[in-house]
């Protein structure tokens, strides 16, 4: 099977509205396939609103972004097919009640019948099997989850995890079906500094093994390709309750420079290069 090959993520002026004004508004970024691309602001500044618009889950309100060579919000489902879910709180949240392996079965499950091929339905049991050990094998050394280490090895229940281990194990769920694109939610929450550098260091090599990825968190490490920064609103008004402007580090549409200064308050957020 050909190596994972990350998808190319693209927006101009990208927003989304919600019920009690803009999630996000003016985005724009420039992130290359298997690119580490980090959304960074407090909690309901939009970081997670962006995320899903760009996988594919939230439909934007204006502007357009191209994700994989798929333009949004036209190709949303198209996008939905290549890319998959870390953790996102009420999204796509681990089962506490479930065990480790009860997850990485239900997943490969699930990959196998809405995104298999006819052909791939058609094998025996047997070679489905084998299907599925070998990419929950491979999910699990990518994402440097280590079934042995745990307390009950594989048997372990996901309540029983460290914060560390849970954010291992919802990366190999989404690294079970291939994708060209991660997105992850919280990366740094309630993790300490060295758990943090962890974390960062697992979706470095995510990234740098083919697989783009986005990630929200409240700081973004100095490594991330791109860095979209939120902002608050012109007047200082919390962002929960009007539009997120955002400012972006790294290449902008229509910009071979690199840019380094965040954008005003018509630029939602601001995107910032690797050096």
């Amino acid at each position: 099977m050909d190596s994972p090959h990350g998808a190319g993520v693209s927006a101009e002026d990208f927003g989304l509205k919600g019920p009690r004004g803009w999630a996000f508004r003016g985005v724009r970024l420039d992130a290359a396939p298997r690119s580490l691309i980090a959304v960074e602001g407090p909690s309901g500044s939009g970081r997670t609103c962006l995320l899903l618009a760009l996988t594919g889950r939230m439909k934007p309100a204006e502007g357009h972004a191209e994700v994989g060579g798929e333009r949004l919000p036209r190709r949303m489902a198209a996008v939905r097919r290549f890319s998959a879910l870390g953790q996102v709180s009420g999204v796509s949240e681990l089962d506490p009640a479930l065990t480790v392996a009860e997850h990485l079965r239900e997943r490969a499950l699930l990959g196998r019948w809405f995104d298999g091929s006819v052909r791939a339905l058609l094998r025996s049991p047997a070679e489905r099997r084998a299907e599925a050990k070998a990419a929950i094998a491979r999910a699990l050394k990518e994402a440097g989850l280590d079934l042995g280490a745990l307390p009950k090895g594989e048997r372990t229940s996901v309540r029983d995890l460290e914060r560390l281990e849970a954010l291992r194990l919802s990366v190999a769920l989404a690294l079970i079906g291939r994708p060209r694109l991660i997105g992850v939610d919280d990366i740094d929450l309630k993790l300490s500094d060295a758990e943090r550098a962890e974390a960062w260091a697992l979706l470095r090599s995510v990234a740098d093994a083919g697989t783009t990825v986005i990630a929200v968190c409240s700081q973004a490490p100095g490594d991330a390709d791109i860095t979209v920064r939120s902002t608050e609103d012109a007047h200082g008004i919390p962002t929960d309750d009007v539009r997120t402007d955002m400012s972006t580090t790294g290449p902008v549409p229509g910009d071979g420079a690199r840019q380094n200064d965040e954008e005003g308050a018509g630029d939602a957020f601001a995107e910032t290069g690797r050096a």
